[in-house]
């Protein structure tokens, strides 16, 4: 079964994409995650190989407490780039809030020695909380 290209379907150009993507953007800059999820759920669904939106919308379902969805969406982002710090943090939480604190853990230790001092200080609270 072939995947159908929506965006061809519709004939919306990368503008369209990026004036959903900013309006989406603009709600989790307000904190508004509820109303910015269908944005990036829309966006998924449109651009499939976009590792920024697969990621937004991971993080906004590990804020929105639906870490199973968050996983799926943080392992796409990681499939199509794969060493990016933030959605390896956010994997990291949603496999803690998932129960599954052993992966959890082990994401945890690589990340503490991050460079970035937010990934790395956040990762080594996670183990201190969870450990």
């Amino acid at each position: 079964m072939s995947r159908i290209n929506w965006q061809k379907k519709l004939g919306w150009t990368e503008e369209h994409l990026d004036e959903i993507r900013n309006a989406g953007y603009s709600y989790i800059r307000q904190g508004k995650y509820s109303i910015a999820l269908p944005f990036f759920e829309a966006l998924v669904i449109l651009d499939p190989d976009s590792a920024y939106d697969a990621q937004a919308l991971g993080a906004l379902y590990v804020e929105t407490n639906q870490p199973v969805k968050a996983i799926k969406y943080l392992d796409r982002a990681l499939q199509l780039e794969a060493d990016h710090s933030p959605t390896l943090l956010n994997l990291t939480k949603a496999f803690f809030m998932s129960g599954r604190r052993e992966d959890g853990i082990r994401l945890a230790q690589i990340l503490q020695n991050d460079t970035n001092p937010f990934i790395a200080g956040t990762a080594s609270a996670l183990l201190m909380t969870y450990s």
